[in-house]
């Protein structure tokens, strides 16, 4: 009960914020992601039928006691095991944010996923330098597609069957295009926390876990 009449309270203080929350991005088959840079006022309002799956993207993040509190409210409301929030975090997340997601317990539907560093260790670790990560989630922010930042080879091109035929004989291809070869581009940018938090998702579906 009183647990119940705290989480009211929180809720509550935070309806006048929630008309100016960060916008929910889909992520098809019934995922959003959110990206927090200001708590409590980013948090997403409770939605008016059953909560979807989320993503919450806290990385860089300053917060205070009375946000870190907050946050935590949030998550304990919308988090449970068929409607998970992945929580993307960082070492350079607040380390008051970052205590308060510490005490996880199995199947309470938070799953913390970013690149270990310093104290910082999440349920689902990614491999990518500071750099890199810093990189990716600026170039939403500079107006890349979330989904370039998700797909490994976003600008593949799919040989057609008469050209490969054709190359393998050593003939010049059907259209005449120059076969010379191309320059190779560097690697797509990735943001490996939100594409590992995609991955999961697909996956606890196939598994019916959703």
């Amino acid at each position: 009960m009183m647990l119940r009449l705290w989480l009211a309270g929180i809720f509550s203080a935070l309806a006048a914020t929630w008309a100016a929350a960060a916008p929910e991005r889909d992520l098809g088959l019934g995922l959003v992601y959110v990206r927090v840079k200001h708590l409590p006022a980013d948090l997403p309002a409770p939605p008016a039928g059953k909560a979807p799956p989320c993503v919450v993207d806290v990385r860089y993040i300053e917060a205070d006691a009375a946000a870190v509190t907050t946050f935590a409210a949030w998550l304990r409301f919308r988090a449970a095991p068929r409607t998970p929030v992945f929580v993307l975090a960082n070492a350079l997340t607040s380390p008051a944010l970052l205590d308060a997601l510490a005490p996880r317990l199995p199947g309470d539907g938070i799953i913390v996923i970013g690149a270990a560093g310093g104290s910082f260790r999440p349920d689902s670790a990614v491999r990518i330098s500071a750099e890199e990560e810093r990189r990716a989630y600026d170039a939403l922010e500079q107006g890349a597609a979330l989904e370039t930042l998700l797909a490994d080879n976003p600008d593949k091109v799919r040989n057609d069957e008469a050209r490969l035929v054709h190359g393998s004989a050593g003939q010049p291809s059907p259209d005449g295009a120059d076969e010379s070869p191309t320059p190779r581009r560097p690697p797509p940018l990735i943001d490996a926390a939100l594409q590992r938090a995609l991955h999961l998702h697909r996956a606890l579906l196939a598994l019916k876990k959703l």
